[in-house]
């Protein structure tokens, strides 16, 4: 517990001064049943405001075809808070030659550009298993869709993304006896959103 520890003492540290953003998740790393992963996320936007931070991520796996997440963060730039939470849904597993297909719920507020947002999304994701050198990791695309209403000026705007990611356990000869996951997610904006990339190491917890 002292290097969990030692990471939200960080990430308490740093927020003040750091931007934000959200990202898929570890929707298709297969997390035992209910069971905690608690994720510091470090990103860069590349594009539509530009910069670079963290953010903090809690996911859970209640059952076999859920797993739901949340997170939060807080700093300056021009994405400066975002609260998220989401829910992930499996339509079809990973199975034989067959990909893992399911459909991601999520709600987040953010403040944009000095403006706050409530976004309301869906996030329809296929990821499939394979052996990397002896060790198994999920890649995975997705296609976020979202509506965003602009609480000052009452307006909405749509929003789609392109994520290519992938998710996996930290091979034993970098973390020895630890139960580290880590993820990482490439996003490119198709309409009104921004492109950038995530960089995340998820630890869980009984």
């Amino acid at each position: 517990m002292t290097k969990i520890k030692s990471l939200f003492i960080a990430f308490a540290a740093l927020a003040p001064s750091l931007s934000f953003a959200y990202g898929v998740g570890y929707a298709s790393y297969p997390l035992q049943e209910k069971k905690l992963l608690l994720s510091p996320e470090f990103m860069g936007i590349l594009s539509e405001g530009s910069g670079a931070g963290i953010q903090g991520r809690v996911s859970f796996k209640p059952n076999q075809p859920f797993m739901v997440d949340g997170g939060f963060g807080a700093g300056t730039g021009e994405h400066s808070i975002r609260l998220f939470a989401g829910a992930d849904y499996e339509i079809f597993p990973d199975y034989e030659k067959q990909p893992r297909i399911s459909v991601k719920a999520n709600w987040e507020h953010a403040r944009e550009f000095k403006q706050s947002v409530n976004i309301l999304g869906i996030t329809p994701t296929v990821s499939k298993g394979f052996n990397f050198w002896g060790h198994e990791a999920y890649p995975y695309l997705a296609i976020p869709l979202a509506l965003g209403l602009h609480d000052k000026t009452k307006t909405y705007h749509s929003r789609i993304n392109l994520a290519l990611g992938i998710s996996g356990k930290i091979p034993e000869q970098i973390q020895g006896n630890q139960q580290w996951v880590g993820n990482i997610e490439t996003t490119v904006s198709l309409k009104d959103s921004y492109g950038g990339f995530l960089l995340s190491l998820g630890y869980p917890l009984n």
